[in-house]
């Protein structure tokens, strides 16, 4: 594949997709056959794409020309995002909700021939921003492309057993982060533990890892883990429709947080804090990534998401600064040329 090439593809963990022979919204085909890259964005428009070749190999090779990290124009300026945690802690108070997720959209446009070298971008996110579950969904004939550092597991399947990697709590390092961050993230487990247990056999929902530790560039973050064994009968679309938006980036209790998504963010999110990843029908496996640290381009311009989870304990300060510090790297590297 040639870095002019308009040709759909997908890249993760090694493995090149190529040969699109079908793509569908519909989720039930991911309990047929095939191996899938998809992307599901946070109102929950589904890309299901499968692939003919799926082979080990590099990513193709693009030519990123850069975009100057003053070139972006955030949905929500500072004060409109103080403001805005205001109301979700005045949410809070009437028992409205006990935690909002509250993200703002970054926008530019596009840098000269970006649309089709997107590649060259995913392979400076994987030498500045390495991160577990990156990957690249190219559609150029559906208007998506999306390359994703995503450092947080939505979901990963092995036959009946699910798992999930919730993401509550970030600072730039581990003896900054707060007893907030902490009760923040055992929130999240208990939505998760509730989510996947509207579908899993009764007993069998376990937190194996609770507040763990993990280093990522620039950030550390604390990580849970979930898991469960699916009932009988139990396929992708019952799956998502438990599950789906990730707890992580909605908040508690998830329908309440919603809402106050909807009455706040002045932007839909896209695939941002949406599901990246693949799915191995024949083999029943897959890991779809939360779209977070995931830059897409649509409409001949380039998106990146970042927000940050609001409690009662909340600064609205310190929780815009936690949007900049989740959103600097990031913008430094895509300002790069390859």
């Amino acid at each position: 594949m040639s870095s002019s090439s308009g040709d759909p593809y997908a890249w993760f963990g090694g493995r090149l997709a190529t040969g699109l022979a079908d793509l569908t919204a519909d989720l039930t085909a991911l309990d047929r056959s095939g191996r899938w890259a998809v992307v599901v964005d946070f109102e929950g428009t589904a890309w299901c794409a499968r692939f003919a070749d799926v082979r080990e190999a590099a990513l193709p090779p693009g030519r990123w020309t850069g975009v100057p990290v003053d070139a972006w124009a955030s949905s929500m300026t500072r004060e409109q995002y103080v403001a805005a945690v205001g109301v979700v802690r005045d949410g809070i108070a009437v028992g409205d909700h006990y935690q909002v997720n509250l993200c703002r959209v970054l926008t530019s446009e596009l840098p000269s021939g970006g649309d089709l070298a997107m590649s060259g971008l995913a392979a400076l996110l994987a030498e500045g921003n390495p991160a577990p579950y990156a990957g690249v969904v190219h559609l150029p004939g559906h208007d998506l492309s999306v390359v994703s550092a995503s450092p947080e597991l939505y979901l990963s399947r092995d036959g009946d057993l699910v798992t999930s990697g919730p993401i509550k709590g970030t600072a730039v390092t581990r003896d900054l982060l707060t007893d907030k961050d902490r009760a923040e993230n055992v929130m999240i487990v208990d939505l998760v533990r509730n989510d996947l247990g509207a579908v899993a056999v009764t007993g069998s929902v376990e937190v194996p890892a609770l507040c763990a530790v993990e280093e990522h560039p620039g950030l550390v973050h604390l990580v849970s883990r979930v898991s469960a064994r699916l009932r009988a009968g139990v396929g992708w679309p019952e799956l998502m429709a438990a599950s789906f938006p990730p707890g992580s980036v909605t908040g508690a209790p998830k329908s309440a947080a919603l809402d106050a998504i909807r009455s706040l963010e002045p932007v839909p999110r896209g695939p941002y804090c949406g599901a990246v990843g693949w799915v191995d029908a024949d083999r029943r496996t897959a890991e779809l990534a939360v779209g977070i640290r995931t830059f897409w381009a649509a409409g001949g311009r380039l998106h990146l998401g970042t927000g940050a989870g609001i409690t009662w304990g909340s600064d609205a300060a310190r929780e815009w600064d936690e949007t900049e510090l989740k959103a600097r790297r990031l913008l430094a590297v895509a300002s790069e040329v390859t």
